[in-house]
């Protein structure tokens, strides 16, 4: 990943009124093609700090940049068609087609009528939404997963460099909700936008982010870093409470199973025969172990083993990864 800053947020504050602020001094750098998740409790300020970054929401103070620009100088309008947007209950307009809710973006920028179904086609088959089947379909005649892949369809029309998500998964049921985090992975890697998505839900942020940004109440920075770098050294109490018990167990869905290779092992594939692959995680390969159950998985990496991993090895690379992350956060 790159070091460019895609979105910078300097001390900025938001107050209603004369109560306490929604959200105090924070700042925060998002990198390009990073997937930032701002997580936290309720009344943590998350979704008014995804406002301020598209104007939704001014700061009271404090500026927010986007691509080195100062949002405040630059036209509301043209800032938003330049985002894509997706929130928890997707707002797809009810009296308009799939097609056509897709196509909002692109026929406001101006695009002619055949651009727009070609991009409409192309991002419906990206979501895994058959055109031939949905693209005439109104909202009312779909499920909430399919929706809710709409409304990532619509965030994408135009080509967005930022997309910003609320609660993106949260209203739909957990089987579903897994299902569309997955996709939303395998979007991410292969388009790898700068994305800013709220959550309330833990578990989802460490599946689905490159950095954790947890905001405390009133809106004030807890931590920011990985998640594995939150879920093995919390920077405060309030952070070791917010990320709770079984924070080991997360840890091994976010370190790769390459980093738990046997050095005493060799690459030669193990005798039991079990593999997984190399962009595993630990927790697939502990699972891998005790489903089996064998004394050790195979890495491969398409017809190639890397070598093996054992349940002694995975301790020891968590511990490694634990030390790592302690190190990091007495150098900050």
């Amino acid at each position: 990943m790159g070091t460019a800053l895609m979105i910078l947020l300097e001390a900025v504050t938001k107050t209603y009124g004369a109560g306490l602020p929604a959200v105090a001094g924070l700042s925060l750098a998002v990198e390009a093609g990073e997937t930032c998740v701002l997580v936290g409790p309720s009344g943590s300020g998350k979704t008014t700090t995804l406002k301020m970054i598209n104007r939704l929401v001014e700061p009271t103070s404090g500026r927010v940049l986007v691509g080195g620009r100062d949002v405040a100088g630059v036209d509301a309008v043209e800032l938003r068609r330049g985002m894509g947007y997706v929130i928890q209950q997707v707002g797809l307009f009810p009296h308009l087609s799939v097609g056509d809710n897709v196509g909002t973006v692109p026929r406001l920028l101006g695009w002619d009528r055949g651009r727009v179904r070609r991009r409409v086609d192309e991002l419906l088959e990206l979501v895994g939404l058959d055109p031939a089947v949905y693209r005439l379909r109104r909202p009312d005649q779909l499920s909430g997963g399919q929706r809710q892949r709409v409304g990532v369809a619509r965030a994408l029309a135009a080509d967005p460099p930022v997309l910003l998500m609320d609660e993106p998964f949260g209203a739909v049921d957990p089987v579903t909700r897994r299902r569309l985090q997955e996709e939303f992975i395998a979007l991410q890697a292969a388009l790898r936008k700068t994305v800013v998505l709220v959550t309330h839900d833990i578990d989802e942020a460490v599946r689905l982010g490159d950095r954790l940004a947890v905001l405390a109440e009133g809106g004030t920075l807890a931590q920011h870093g990985t998640p594995a770098e939150v879920l093995a050294r919390p920077a405060s109490a309030f952070v070791a409470g917010f990320v709770g018990a079984g924070a080991t167990l997360k840890r091994l869905g976010v370190v790769a199973v390459t980093e738990a290779l046997d050095p005493a092992a060799g690459p030669d594939r193990h005798p039991d025969g079990v593999s997984v692959p190399a962009h595993a995680s630990l927790a697939e390969a502990t699972e891998a172990l005790l489903a089996a159950p064998v004394s050790a998985v195979t890495v491969v990496e398409g017809t190639r083993s890397l070598g093996v991993v054992t349940l002694a090895s995975i301790q020891s690379a968590l511990r490694r990864q634990a030390a790592g992350a302690e190190e990091e956060g007495e150098e900050r």
